[in-house]
């Protein structure tokens, strides 16, 4: 419960039944009282009848509570002693028959309290409690049992946790327990910073801070603020909870002494403010414009609406460019307020505002009212900043012009293009600008090798800035030692030697971005007097090394190398390591040589090299030391101190012996990464000797086989030429096969030989043939011995049919015999069907055993010699030959040739044998 007024004071004590006391009040807990003593002092009328509102620590439905009420004088005018009078009869208080038939309860419900009040819950059952649980917004809280039906528990300092309210809920067994809302707001706070003002003397406008919010979801009222003026004793219910309106009277007030009442549903505050209406005044908010806007000024007019009475007005102007302010003016006014901005820069946003307060008794500045404009442009006021980067070719050059936008305090307005006047200083001739649209920043020019001023200008839409002049020499200029940088925290710290004579300036160019291939120029211009500078990019990244030169800027406007200078803004360990190669390979030794890096994948400088080693025996060579690699292995490590140095002998080595090596840079940060060891294996001692002998020998071989493959086909036709094909013979054209006219390819059979020569050697073996017995011995037959098969006809003489030769191919022994010649033809002869019939006979005896024959014949006993066969004078069937053939023609081609053994070629014949054509002739038994 909600007291409706204060007591001065309080006390608890423990009182007994008969025990009495002014202004107490007891609760009455199964025996257990406890007192507590509150103060109150008014001011008492006759017969006025006072009302006391007090709220119990314990809520009324947990106990029965009793009261009484005592007083005394507290006045001046009465003498001491004052003496209290006595005490009322108690007054009970018990809400416990109001709790209806709810199995429990808990109580207070849904209180309102203010965040760091104390609060005591209780928990009424109707049975008899054990093991209550009771839990604030799911936190257990410690429980104190009042009585067998009455549990309570004490929340010191409530916390707010939230507008909708803080849950309690308590439980003895599961189907006995009730629960409630404990709301808890914010303290309300006194109205901060109240003031009132008024802008036209007809409405005073007051604003304050209210602070916390106090109102809570499902409690009202929410707090209210109530506006008093004690003068004319109005009252106002403000809307709103920060601000409110107050119409100002006609009968022309000017104090006012006002109250703000802050109230919600726990406490009141209130505030007060006593003021003067005419020191009150704030102005209303100017109206600006601008006029008369050129590239450097421009006029500020504003208007101030009337405040009554004309007041004079103090006004404060500023102008504001690029998000600061850059002047400050002020000024008093009637009404009407102007003012000239000068020394502006062209083309260029500004923005200018003003307000206005009472010169006479300032208050309030009026709010800001501004305007923004932008200046006109003008021409460019400075040179652009020129620089070029010249590469010579088979005798021409090929220069990069570069240019800097000009700043925009330099451009004055939109820079549209840049014009490029190149004139040769060797060869004057008419000069022609040549425009390159911005925002191009470069241009390409090729040029001979001639000297050359090259003139570059900006230009806007208003004119055209001062040139910029370089001048190109056809002299190549110096070349001058790369030295290293000097790295510091802020950059790369160059310095130089400061040179004599007419200097203008310096200029230190290198390129950002070095590592994507392609050359981004920077460069930066220094006065003469200059020696040093420090180089900062936020480009420059570490493990990248940069090229600085530095160029001396004479009067002439040349450009001449001083000095180079490179270096890195962070140096890091190498990354790759260099390609070894392995040579002069020996039993006791091996040299080891690698290539320089680009210098464009170096981090950072080498210092040198460490040659890796892994003997077999474990011992490491002199010069070499052990070492540990970040893999914990040991092996042998050299020095390479000197970074020049791209090759190394490894000595004093031992024969057929495996070794592992592994070379890398090292540098100020460290070496390179570890890779894989390469393993290479002595030979033994004599091992070279048998290279310098095989190779040769292999060497001339595979010589020899090419100039054979090469000679191929001459050596064929001169160690083996080709068989005759008898395929390709034209003596086949002479031949026609009864059986088959068609026929190419000529049989034995109709073949009719001319002679067949034996040679016989001078060895007395026999020769033996398959088709006969009979043999013959050396001093048989010591001469050639010619068969001549011919054919015979009457009174027939004169020479043979055909010239015989030999084939010597095929037998190289028959050389040495003698040639063949025209065989005479004897007197008499069998008739001519005879001589045929036995001549087809004899010749398929010949085929037969000169295709099948199997008998041997000696080696170096008998030689045959393949003479050359006549086709047969007649073709056709040999049953129907004429009686009086003609005499053949002399033959010059020669078709099959065959061996025929001497057997076969002399048969036995005897005296009335009618074979009379064959004969076997001596050597002098030839005739003519």
């Amino acid at each position: 419960m909600m007291a409706t007024c204060s007591l001065p004071g309080s006390s608890v004590a423990m009182c007994p039944r008969t025990d009495y006391t002014m202004g107490s009040r007891c609760l009455n807990l199964s025996g257990l009282k406890t007192r507590r003593h509150d103060y109150y002092s008014t001011t008492v009328k006759w017969n006025q009848v006072l009302h006391w509102s007090w709220e119990s620590e314990l809520p009324l439905e947990c106990a029965t509570h009793f009261v009484r009420i005592r007083s005394r004088v507290d006045d001046a005018r009465v003498p001491e002693p004052r003496f209290w009078s006595n005490w009322s009869s108690w007054k009970e208080v018990n809400e416990q028959n109001s709790l209806g038939h709810k199995a429990s309860s808990v109580f207070p419900v849904d209180k309102l309290v203010e965040e760091g009040s104390n609060v005591t819950i209780c928990y009424i059952s109707r049975s008899h409690q054990n093991n209550v649980s009771c839990y604030l917004d799911g936190v257990r809280m410690h429980v104190e049992q009042l009585d067998p039906n009455v549990s309570a528990f004490h929340v010191n300092n409530v916390a707010f946790v939230r507008e909708t309210g803080t849950n309690i809920f308590c439980e003895m067994d599961p189907k006995d327990d009730a629960g409630t809302v404990l709301f808890v707001s914010k303290v309300l706070e006194e109205p901060k910073d109240f003031s009132c003002e008024t802008q036209d003397f007809k409405t005073l406008h007051c604003t304050w801070d209210p602070g916390s919010d106090t109102s809570l979801v499902r409690k009202q009222p929410y707090q209210s603020y109530t506006l008093f003026e004690s003068f004319s004793g109005e009252k106002r219910l403000c809307e709103h909870k920060n601000w409110c309106d107050w119409q100002i009277a006609q009968d022309s007030q000017e104090m006012y002494n006002f109250t703000l009442v802050a109230e919600n549903y726990l406490r009141k505050r209130s505030v007060n403010i006593l003021f003067n209406l005419t020191h009150r005044v704030r102005p209303m908010t100017p109206k600006v414009f601008f006029k008369n806007i050129s590239a450097t000024n421009a006029t500020m007019t504003w208007r101030v609406h009337s405040t009554g009475n004309h007041r004079t007005l103090l006004c404060q102007i500023e102008l504001h460019g690029e998000g600061k302010v850059i002047q400050q003016h002020n000024a008093s006014i009637k009404v009407n307020g102007e003012y000239l901005l000068s020394e502006l820069e062209p083309d260029t946003q500004y923005m200018a505002r003003v307000h206005c307060g009472d010169a006479n008794h300032f208050w309030k500045w009026s709010e800001w009212s501004g305007e923004n404009f932008t200046t006109l442009e003008a021409a460019p006021s400075e040179a652009p900043d020129v620089w070029r980067d010249v590469k010579s070719e088979l005798g021409n050059r090929t220069v990069t012009l570069f240019w800097k936008p000009l700043s925009k305090s330099h451009a004055n307005g939109k820079i549209r293009f840049y014009n490029v006047i190149v004139e040769n200083l060797d060869k004057p001739s008419e000069l022609e600008p040549v425009p390159i649209p911005a925002p191009a920043n470069h241009t390409k020019l090729a040029l001979d090798q001639c000297s050359y001023r090259i003139h570059v200008t900006a230009n806007n839409s208003v004119g055209t800035s001062p040139a910029s002049v370089i001048v190109i020499s056809g002299d190549p200029g110096n070349q001058v030692e790369e030295e290293r940088v000097n790295v510091t925290a802020d950059g790369f710290s160059l310095s130089w030697k400061p040179q004599s004579g007419d200097v203008t300036g310096y200029v230190v160019e290198w390129c950002d971005r070095p590592q994507d291939g392609s050359c981004d120029l920077q460069w930066e211009n220094l006065g003469p007097n200059t020696t040093s500078t420090v180089i900062s990019s936020d480009a420059f990244r570490p493990g990248v090394r940069y090229n600085f030169r530095i160029y001396g800027i004479s009067t002439k406007r040349i450009a001449y190398l001083l000095e180079q200078k490179t270096g890195y803004s962070q140096e890091l360990a190498p990354l790759v390591n260099p390609q070894v190669v392995m040579s002069n390979l020996t039993s006791h030794s091996f040299t080891l040589s690698w290539k320089d890096y680009p210098t464009e994948t170096q981090r950072s400088f080498i210092r040198g090299y460490h040659v890796y080693l892994k003997p077999k025996e474990g011992q490491c060579h002199p010069g070499f030391e052990k070492a540990a690699l970040s893999d914990n292995s040991v092996c042998c490590k050299y020095k390479i101190d000197k970074p020049e140095q791209k090759t190394f002998v490894v000595e004093n080595l031992q024969p057929e012996s495996i070794y592992e090596f592994f070379v890398t840079p090292f540098t100020s940060v460290g070496e390179g990464p570890l890779d894989a060891f390469t393993k290479v294996t002595t030979p033994d001692e004599h091992s070279h000797l048998l290279i310098r002998i095989i190779l040769p020998t292999v060497f001339c071989v595979v010589l020899i086989m090419i100039v054979c493959y090469l000679n191929s086909q001459w050596m064929k036709e001169k160690c083996y030429p080709d068989i005759p094909d008898p395929y390709k013979s034209s003596v086949l054209s002479l031949i026609k096969s009864k059986e088959n006219p068609h026929l190419t390819i000529m049989s034995v059979k109709d073949c009719i030989p001319d002679a067949i020569e034996v040679i016989n050697k001078p060895e007395g073996s026999k020769i033996q043939f398959s088709g006969t017995r009979n043999s013959l011995t050396e001093t048989e037959i010591t001469k050639p011995a010619y068969l001549y098969l011919l054919p015979a006809e009457k009174n027939y003489s004169g020479p043979g049919p055909c010239i015989c030769f030999e084939n010597f191919t095929y037998n190289q022994a028959a050389s040495n015999s003698g040639s063949c010649g025209h065989v005479p033809v004897p007197p008499t002869a069998p008739s001519q069907r005879g001589l045929l019939t036995s001549l087809e006979n004899l010749l398929k005896a010949l085929e037969k055993n000169y295709m099948n024959s199997q008998g041997e014949i000696p080696a170096g006993e008998t030689t045959l010699n393949y003479v050359s066969q006549l086709a047969s004078p007649m073709s056709g069937d040999k049953d129907s030959l004429p009686t009086d053939p003609p005499v053949p023609a002399l033959c010059s081609e020669y078709k099959m040739q065959m061996a025929i053994p001497l057997g076969l070629a002399s048969p036995p014949l005897s005296e009335n044998s009618s074979v009379s054509s064959v004969t076997l002739l001596d050597q002098g038994d030839h005739h003519h």
